[in-house]
């Protein structure tokens, strides 16, 4: 599915990557947002994850979560080798990433980010995540999300 405009989905069509988009109106700013995406598109919340961006020991790093659960920051900078890990200011993870807060995608990033995927997203046969802009998700295998972020899995999201 071309043409969506994103640099996530730029990225996925060049790569020749199986992927499907999925629209959807949730206000950014409503309570509980991953919940009511997945909703929106009728898929399980375990299966849609959010893109955080974390400041670890001073590297901007992304953390993909379940958006039903909180991510576990001590968890994350082990993940990556780290000693403490912080949520990054809006500001700083905008403009690091291209994309504006709500829209911030794993995929396309202005410049690649180290990640870390939670290992839960191994056990679906997709995933959906942000495809750069709100309201917009991409669907993709967990496998593909990995590889193109050059991603590191572990488990980071609190439980």
């Amino acid at each position: 599915m071309a043409g969506q405009g994103t640099p996530a989905t730029a990225l996925l069509t060049r790569r020749k990557i199986a992927y499907r988009t999925h629209r959807y109106d949730v206000p950014p700013d409503a309570p509980n947002y991953g919940a009511l995406v997945a909703d929106a598109l009728g898929v399980p919340p375990a299966q849609v994850f959010k893109s955080l961006v974390t400041d670890v020991d001073g590297v901007l790093t992304v953390a993909v979560v379940p958006v039903t659960g909180e991510l576990d920051l001590k968890a994350l900078a082990g993940a990556v080798g780290g000693k403490r890990a912080a949520l990054a200011d809006r500001a700083v993870a905008e403009r690091a990433t291209g994309y504006v807060r709500g829209g911030i995608s794993p995929l396309g990033q202005r410049r690649a980010l180290p990640t870390v995927v939670d290992v839960s997203a191994l056990a679906h046969p997709t995933v959906y995540v942000s495809a750069g802009r709100r309201g917009l998700q991409v669907q993709l295998a967990p496998a593909d999300l990995v590889a193109l972020t050059g991603a590191v899995t572990a488990p980071i999201a609190a439980r």
